[in-house]
Formats: C-alpha cells, structure tokens, sequence
C-alpha cells in the first residue's frame, strides 16, 4: 500500500517572458501558490531512506521562489526550479529520523537521525570525476528540481544522508542539525576563497548564509571578519561572531585605509560588489553566494587587473563541506543554533510564514519548522 503523508507544495503558471532568448526561473514562472496537500509514497527504492521528517529550515531560497514581483508575477528567485503540473514540494534543509532502509544501505539503521545535503549531482560527468559535484551540470537541487522536505515523510538517496543521531541528543545540537546544510554552503564558499589566518574578511548581509559565514571564516579560518547589514536585528545577531558591523552607508564612508582580502557577498545587493572593488587588496577574492538574477556591473576593472581581484560563484556544499561542519559543530565550534530567532510548528506554520506580508528579512535570522518527534 502506498504511504500517504502531507507535503507543502509549491505551484505557479509556466509563462517564459517574452523577448529572453534562455529564460531562468525568475523569468519563466508567475503567479506562485502554496498549499498543504496529501502525497503518495511508493515502496522504497534501493538506496534510498525513508525518513520522517523532525525539524525543517526555511531558507531564502524558499522565500524567493515563492514571491512574485507585483508588477509582472513572476516569482523572484532566480535559482534553479522545475514546477511541473503536480506541483513542487520544496524545503531542502532539516533534520529527519530514519523509519526504513533501502536495500544496499548498510552504514544507516532506522531510529538514526540524519540531516541531509541538497544536492544531487550525476557522480559520473567528467566534473564530478574531477570531485567537482557542485558544479555537475546534471546536478538537481532538492526541494526545487525534485520534491525536497517540507512533508510529514520524504525518501531521499541515502548518499544525502548523514547520522546526526549524538549531536541531536540536545535541542540545541538538534537545531544545530537543522542548519548544516547552509553553514556548509557558507564554509565551502569560504574554503574556495582560500582564507588565511589574520585575513580581513567583509561579509555582505547577515542572513542565515552571511551569519554562518562570519562563524565560520572566525572560528575555522581564523580571519578577521566584519559584517555589512543594514537591518538592526541582524546586524545585532551577527555581532557575537565578528570584530565589526556596520551598516551598509556608515561602511563605505569609512575612511580606513586597510585593504580588504576577501569579501562574501550574502545579500544579493551586487553594487556592494563594484563600490568595494577599490578596496580590494593585492590578490584578494570576491565570493558571490547570494543569487539575484540581477548583472554584475564593474566600473573598476583597472583596480581588479592591478590587484589580481577574483571573483567567482559559489554554489552547493559537496566536496566535503558538510564533514567539515560537522567536525566544527561535535566540537563546540560552531554554535549554529544561537542564528535560529523563530519556531514555527508543522507545514502550516511554514506556509504562513512564508505568505505572511511581514517581511520576513525584518522579524527573523533563521527560523526552523517542528515537523515532528526526534524519539520514536
């Protein structure tokens, strides 16, 4: 007998705008709706896990997809998104508890507690052959391209899994949990750009992505680390994890004349990324994180040249990211939970959230879904 459990789905109108030669989400779908509806799952596939679903964290990225511009309807998200005529579970971040095993699983056992990745790359393009999964262009983001968590019950490959089972045995540890898979999108970021000890590091925005990344390049990287933000909340929160804030004026009127060795770019505001360039030190790095869907427009190549400036994407957390966190968090490193400033309960709770006309932005950091029991 098919399992049936509730999920919240996503639907909008397949409408590619007129006059874009290779539309992306935020020009191909309006209109986004959410409803809790029932879904049916099947028997469980071999190398899957069938999990239900114990805390669940709404991202951006779910914020984004699920907003449209008042002025044309399409939604404002510019990642990766396929809505179908079934709709879209979305949610790609949280915690689960095991409740079956797919055949040739051997490392998992039901009763485990497992935060899973959100990425599934091919494993067998040339990229990934080169153990370049977040850029496999066969990749699919779960809760975007494939049905994600924001269900009572997902099946998801076992290979996204992994047992968080002694670090949940805490409320904290267990949120901790919930937030693994942006902090490690944040540290993979901070990986790629090479950060040293004693770096001068800007961060742009502190959203959950921009706060876990002021974490992370302070207490695994050892950096310097001041963070840009122009809400006062955020600023406020992120304060406990770098040597600086300020806000986004009161920043570019500083007249230090330090140079700069590498800026994350979390806000989606890409002018940040052309009014520091000039600021940038000998062979410093720009890491985009955020996605907007707006052009990068640069004025001061001549400085970049000089300098040596790089700037590149950064997408995903494959690659080793999520054992790095991790390791960070059974230490007592990363007290990813103190980001968390709400609780919502079950998939209404994330549906209101998400509908609400409240800015979410202006009321939270991030903010998690109870979903279920951790214990059996």
């Amino acid at each position: 007998m098919p399992l049936e459990s509730s999920a919240l789905v996503l639907r909008a109108q397949r409408e590619p705008m007129r006059g874009v030669p290779t539309p992306g989400p935020h020009q191909l779908y309006r209109w986004p709706t959410l409803a809790v509806e029932p879904r049916s799952l099947g028997s469980l596939r071999p190398g899957y896990v069938r999990a239900e679903m114990v805390l669940a964290g709404i991202c951006g990225t779910d914020l984004h997809i699920t907003h449209a511009d008042s002025r044309t309807g399409y939604i404002v998200g510019s990642a990766p998104l396929e809505v179908g005529s079934e709709g879209r579970v979305i949610g790609h971040e949280g915690v689960g508890r095991l409740v079956e095993i797919g055949e040739a699983v051997t490392d998992l056992a039901p009763g485990d507690l497992v935060t899973f990745e959100s990425l599934l790359a091919c494993q067998v393009c040339v990229t990934c052959r080169r153990q370049q999964f977040n850029h496999c262009r066969e990749a699919r983001l779960v809760g975007a391209q494939v049905d994600g968590l924001f269900r009572d019950t997902v099946d998801l490959p076992a290979r996204l899994a992994h047992n968080v089972t002694e670090l949940a045995r805490t409320p904290e540890g267990l949120q901790a949990a919930a937030c693994v898979e942006p902090a490690a999108c944040a540290h993979a970021a901070a990986d790629r750009a090479q950060i040293a000890p004693g770096d001068r590091v800007v961060v742009f925005g502190a959203g959950p992505i921009g706060i876990f990344a002021a974490m992370v390049c302070r207490e695994a990287f050892g950096a310097r680390v001041e963070v840009v933000e122009p809400l006062t909340l955020r600023r406020e929160l992120a304060a406990a994890w770098c040597d600086r804030t300020h806000d986004v004026e009161e920043f570019f009127d500083d007249g230090r004349r330090e140079m700069i060795d590498v800026v994350i770019e979390a806000s989606g505001d890409l002018d940040n990324v052309d009014r520091v360039l000039g600021r940038l030190g000998p062979c410093a790095r720009v890491a985009l994180l955020a996605r907007c869907g707006q052009p990068l427009r640069l004025n001061g190549v001549d400085h970049l040249i000089t300098n040596g400036v790089t700037i590149f994407g950064s997408r995903g957390h494959s690659g080793g990211a999520f054992g790095d966190v991790l390791r960070l968090l059974q230490a007592g490193r990363l007290p990813l939970h103190q980001a968390v400033t709400g609780v919502v309960h079950g998939l209404q709770g994330i549906q209101r959230e998400l509908e609400s006309p409240d800015p979410f932005e202006h009321r939270h950091a991030k903010v998690l879904a109870e979903l279920g029991e951790a214990e059996a």
